[in-house]
């Protein structure tokens, strides 16, 4: 995306709140109210974004919108786009083809009942991806997906028909009209930050705010050296980020960004302007 176009980072905040303890079965008190603590944080997180005039993309939960209504108005009201993000926080690859389509409209059904909100970008909990999850999508009429690593800081064209053969080499289907926009797990707040024990291990998170967000910074940097024009997908947890310790140093991260040649867009702004910029639709896409 470079042609001159300005640089670009995607602010955005995957508001799980309590569905992804619930999709984890996980339905006692203690981690409900750690689900809870990001509607308490979202109101902090809304005050932030309006102080420095910067829009961002907010991937949301069906059982969210429909558990906190009041916090979802609010930030379709402050002017944020609102993305798909699976109704119970449900890892897609457990269900078949026709559970993951029933579960993407419904959730579109409750942003869009709740926030008046038209959702046409999604997110799949946990970043999982199934074969059918491009035309699942095309199929509800989304125009970008924000849940793959093939590419850093340059959006490309989301795939169908790949074939994963192990007597051979991997067969990649064509591009669809499905815009990708790249994420990574390095530039997740979650992995750095949140503890989480489990009979499997531990995660131990509670890292300091600003040695993680260096390694953001240096991410922004790199690709205003290397790649100019290119995108920067951010991601954050409202029950993660909206800690007091966190929430300084993801202002002090965000002023740091200000001060350099980018813009903040969202990610359905970015969507639009790597599909005007590549002239629309791949050629090969159907």
């Amino acid at each position: 995306m470079s042609d001159g176009a300005e640089s670009t980072v995607c602010l955005t905040f995957d508001f799980d709140a309590i569905s992804s303890w619930l999709a984890r079965g996980q339905a006692s008190p203690g981690p409900v109210s750690r689900g809870e603590f990001g509607a308490h944080a979202v109101p902090r997180i809304l005050k932030m974004l309006r102080e420095r005039a910067i829009t961002a993309t907010f991937f949301i939960p069906g059982h969210t919108v429909e558990t906190y209504p009041e916090q979802c108005a609010a930030i379709a009201e402050a002017g944020h786009e609102i993305g798909l993000h699976g109704y119970l926080h449900e890892p897609v690859s457990k269900l078949d083809p026709e559970s993951e389509l029933a579960t993407v409209r419904r959730a579109r059904d409750a942003i869009r009942e709740v926030t008046g909100y038209e959702a046409v970008g999604n997110r799949t909990p946990s970043w999982d991806f199934t074969t059918s999850t491009v035309d699942v999508l095309l199929e509800v009429g989304c125009e970008y997906d924000s849940s793959l690593m093939a590419a850093d800081h340059t959006p490309y064209y989301a795939r169908r028909g790949d074939v994963a053969a192990t007597d051979g080499p991997y067969r990649f289907g064509p591009p669809t009209s499905l815009v990708e926009l790249p994420v990574s797990w390095s530039l997740d707040d979650y992995p750095y930050f949140e503890f989480r024990s489990t009979d499997s291990g531990i995660l131990p998170g509670l890292r300091r705010p600003d040695d993680v967000f260096a390694n953001f910074l240096d991410d922004i940097d790199y690709m205003l050296r290397e790649e100019p024009g290119g995108v920067c997908v951010l991601t954050f947890h409202p029950q993660v980020i909206g800690r007091g310790h966190r929430m300084l140093g993801l202002e002090r991260l965000l002023d740091a960004c200000l001060e350099r040649p980018l813009a903040f867009r969202t990610c359905l702004e970015t969507a639009r302007a790597f599909r005007s910029a590549t002239g629309g639709e791949p050629e090969e896409a159907t």
